[in-house]
């Protein structure tokens, strides 16, 4: 790719300063079609004569940048002008920040750079091509400091810097690919709810909703003037601006005024908040001058779920904002700490209620190329992808888990075989690594994991749980390898050696922990069909949750499964009380207390208005999302069925609780829309289900099979 193209960089050492890489050009001939090729070290923004080049928000994104560096092509045929300035404005992005909590030096060491090509066709017939070389200036711009955690500082007053020479770096293009995620793009903008005066005099304000992107503002002031706003989640017991679970992420921006009217907003940094303080400002703060303005991958949303309940439309309201804050070219965490990282266990648990809620096709392919080209040589697949932070390369079960569990329910859901092709081997992979590095054959042992973690069941604030980790690394290296058969079936290919695996790592289970001890224990035995017992343990599990105040403990590994493993085995009743359960711990819990995201702690914030901890405590962590996959699987009754992906064919089983009058579920499938809702009538439930395809309707304990088509049914 772009090979008439020249690496540049500036020729001196600019420090935090961003550089401008700018070139004039002079086209002699009428434009018929013109477009645009672009990649940076670090995250860019190009403009033509002034005007933005394209909507993508921290472009290129972020990818296994030592192997992977996307390239984006704009239509630029209505900027150009016979004479054409074109600038592109670099500043750190993920690869120049220092990322995660280790120390404070980039973990890709670069320099800032840039790359690319103007293609232009003239009416004529005749074509050009115009490359970044050393005819190329740079000039330092007025963004002063730009970086991923701490924000930015831009003087406004800086117009007309020198134009200095640029160096062209010995830099390979073997690792430049055409763009394969969703651009990161503005996707809604809000206004603020409330400004606020803090106990402790702090101006603030509101934007009423969690959200990932950054403030924009205007104001006319004096040349000099300064603005300086900080981010923050919550606000603290006494009503004061909180920030200490940013840790040591600034968050901030801070923009030196020029003379007269003015906005601005954020060019190459994101931020997570509701609030904002109001550190300095020149003159009186008028709120309305302020708009938040949300920033995430462009996934086209796929459902809809609204019950009679106000409290659960709130909790699917938080999970669908819990997507989209840390839906950022990666799958992330949370989207404002220190920390902002591709963690695989919060996505492999999030992943099938992903699917639902957004397109994510296009998304999670881009995300599993980083996969491939992080994963180790061992088969091993990193905590975080792209690859950041632990030198020790060990590999969590659950976590490196997402390496099988996420292709295999993307395909589901949108049916598409080459991901399972392009997945493969790497889903074979984790199962080599899983096989060298045990202990104990057909089992998981004596590795480091994480376990269930922040779980509630040893009794205190601990990230630790009560469940065995050997036993849960065991229970995911099993449904591992039916995973890798079933995507091998799905392929064509002999999988008898998967199959024959699988039932190996269930008789070793089985001998070796014949009881199960957590709340987690028993829903993984359950929901990953270990244990031959499932009455018993159903039981078991059930006994477990009413002698516990009908209350939950389980942590990331536990959660995702409990309602289901409850209700697939005859406990629907009490998988909606938990579901329906509003005091600590549980999901409405936090919808109480005025959450509109999902936490990282199911107490980020105590009835007593405490927090959890500074240290891990985000109010935007979408893992306990995955909740939502019941919802709409269990509850609203849609799934997809495994023989026909991505809802060619479709089986929809819906479960009415007598707590709620109504239910109303869509999704937006490949083949079209389908359609779940039930409500009371009379004595019974009244169900309506349309389908865009044949479909296994069960109701009332019936069970029919349909062509495509809208539908009522009636059950007692």
């Amino acid at each position: 790719m772009l090979s008439f193209a020249k690496w540049i960089a500036t020729a001196e050492a600019f420090g935090s300063v961003a550089p401008v890489f700018e070139t004039t050009l002079t086209f002699s001939k009428p434009i018929q079609k013109a477009a645009l090729s672009l990649t940076s070290v670090g995250v860019y923004v190009a403009e033509i004569n002034g005007k933005r080049v394209g909507e993508y928000v921290l472009a290129p994104g972020w990818t296994a940048y030592q192997k992977r560096l996307q390239v984006q092509t704009y239509d630029v045929t209505d900027l150009l002008e016979q004479t054409s300035t074109l600038a592109v404005t670099v500043a750190k992005g993920w690869q120049l920040s220092h990322l995660a909590w280790y120390d404070h030096h980039p973990y890709y060491p670069a320099d800032y750079a840039l790359i690319g090509e103007l293609h232009v066709q003239y009416t004529d017939g005749s074509e050009d091509v115009f490359a970044t070389d050393e005819s190329w200036s740079c000039r330092r711009s007025a963004l002063l400091d730009c970086e991923i955690y701490d924000g930015e500082l831009y003087d406004a007053r800086m117009t007309d810097t020198p134009r200095l020479p640029v160096r062209v770096l010995d830099k390979t293009k073997d690792i430049l690919i055409p763009q394969e995620g969703e651009e990161i793009r503005e996707m809604l903008t809000l206004t603020p709810k409330a400004f606020l005066t803090t106990p402790k005099g702090e101006k603030v304000i509101d934007f009423g909703q969690n959200l990932t992107g950054y403030v924009s503002f205007s104001l006319n002031a004096k040349a000099g003037d300064t603005v300086k706003i900080r981010h923050f989640e919550i606000l603290d017991r006494e009503g004061n601006v909180y920030t200490e679970n940013y840790r040591s992420a600034k968050a901030t921006l801070s923009y030196i005024c020029r003379d007269g009217l003015q906005s601005y907003k954020p060019t190459h940094t994101f931020y997570g908040f509701r609030y904002i303080v109001i550190d300095e400002f020149p003159g009186e703060i008028d709120p309305d001058a302020f708009l938040a303005i949300a920033v995430h991958s462009n996934m086209k949303k796929t459902s809809s779920c609204v019950t009679s309940d106000p409290r659960v439309n709130r909790l699917i309201e938080n999970i669908e904002w819990g997507q989209r804050g840390n839906f950022l070219d990666i799958p992330t965490d949370c989207p404002q700490r220190d920390e902002r990282l591709g963690w695989t266990g919060d996505a492999q648990v999030f992943c099938r209620i992903a699917t639902y809620q957004f397109d994510t096709e296009r998304f999670f392919k881009k995300w599993f190329g980083d996969m491939r080209a992080e994963q180790w040589e061992n088969g091993g697949i990193p905590h975080v992808i792209p690859f950041i932070i632990f030198q020790d390369k060990h590999c969590s079960a659950a976590w490196g888990d997402a390496g099988v569990i996420c292709p295999w329910q993307v395909y589901l859901t949108y049916g598409n075989k080459e991901i399972l092709e392009k997945q493969f081997e790497s889903m074979k992979g984790r199962i080599n690594y899983i096989s060298v590095c045990t202990k104990d054959e057909y089992l998981w042992t004596g590795c480091q994991h994480f376990g269930d973690w922040c779980a509630l069941d040893l009794g205190k604030e601990t990230t630790d749980s009560a469940s065995r980790k050997d036993f849960i690394a065991s229970v995911y290296y099993a449904n591992a390898a039916r995973l890798v058969a079933k995507a091998g079936k799905a392929l064509g290919k002999d999988v008898s050696y998967y199959l024959e695996l699988e039932k190996k790592i269930i008789d070793k289970i089985n001998l070796t922990f014949p009881t199960y001890h957590t709340q987690c224990e028993h829903a993984l035995a359950l929901y990953f069909d270990i244990t031959p017992n499932k009455a018993e343990v159903a039981a078991a599990l059930a006994d477990m949750v009413v002698k516990n105040g009908i209350h939950l403990d389980t942590g990331f590994v536990g959660t995702p499964y409990l309602l289901h493993a409850l209700s697939e085995n005859g406990y629907l009743e009490l998988a909606y009380s938990l579901l329906l359960q509003d005091t600590y711990p549980s999901w409405l819990f936090s919808v109480k207390q005025g959450a509109t995201t999902i936490w990282e702690h199911w107490d980020g914030i105590k009835e007593d208005g405490t927090v959890w901890s500074a240290g891990m405590n985000s109010y935007n962590h979408y893992a306990y999302g995955a909740v939502g996959d019941w919802i709409y699987g269990v509850a609203a009754g849609i799934r997809t069925v495994e023989d026909a992906p991505g809802f060619a064919k479709v089986e929809i089983a819906p479960h009415p609780d007598k707590r709620l009058t109504y239910l109303t579920a869509t999704l937006d499938t490949r083949h079209g829309k389908v359609l779940s809702h039930w409500e009371r009538f009379e004595d019974g439930w009244r169900y309506e289900i349309e389908t865009p395809v044949e479909a296994t309707v069960t109701v009332g304990g019936k069970t029919k099979t349909v062509p495509k088509g809208r539908y009522l049914f009636y059950s007692k």
